[in-house]
């Protein structure tokens, strides 16, 4: 049987402004539950991918943590017992992991080797409540065209691609850097609409 919510409302656990636009597009009435800052002083929420693990395990595995730690933090600080919904947004490039770069240079490099070449963006969405926890995958493909150095310096300059997977935001400057996609324009932005539907649905949220 499905969860029936006690109130149309759910907990976001995510600090991200643009995640928080999206929801607001679509009418969900959301609270926002906020981690540590950074993330990684959560010893729950290590984000360190494992040894040999696979980008589509990572990005799912992160991202129930995140739902299963909100909802512990639900009880913790005895908040009103709504679901909690939690995402993680990465990269897969020649089979490795692009997380966030970790300062300008590293940017740089990524933007980079990302230069001309085709990329998976895979997002994560998960719901916890009461014990259930429920997930999905969205999965995007984003060619970039060719950039050039000016191109690169002077967006990392701006500094839009430092807290971005991948080092940059496809909403910002650099959806000028896209030269095809094929999947979910929101996935690439960090919360695939589509995917969120489906699991509200499944929690009985009147969308």
């Amino acid at each position: 049987m499905p969860t029936i919510f006690r109130t149309p409302r759910i907990h976001l656990a995510s600090r991200s402004p643009r995640r928080r636009e999206l929801l607001t597009q679509i009418g969900v009435q959301f609270d926002t539950i906020v981690f540590r800052d950074p993330p990684r002083d959560d010893k729950e929420l290590d984000e360190t991918p494992h040894d040999g693990e696979a980008a589509l395990a990572y990005v799912e595995r992160i991202a129930r943590s995140k739902a299963e730690h909100g909802w512990r933090i639900v009880g913790w600080r005895k908040l009103l017992a709504q679901p909690v919904l939690a995402a993680d947004t990465t990269l897969e490039f020649e089979d490795g992991i692009i997380g966030k770069p970790v300062n300008s240079d590293d940017a740089q490099a990524i933007l980079h080797r990302l230069s001309g070449q085709t990329h998976r963006v895979l997002t994560a969405v998960a719901i916890a409540f009461e014990g259930r926890i429920e997930s999905l995958l969205s999965i995007s493909e984003v060619r970039f065209g060719v950039l050039d150095a000016v191109q690169i310096r002077n967006y990392v300059a701006s500094g839009e691609p430092l807290d971005k997977a991948g080092a940059y935001a496809i909403q910002g400057r650099a959806g000028l850097f896209v030269e095809h996609l094929a999947g979910s324009y929101t996935g690439v932005m960090g919360l695939p609409l589509f995917e969120i539907g489906d699991l509200l649905k499944r929690f009985a949220y009147p969308l």
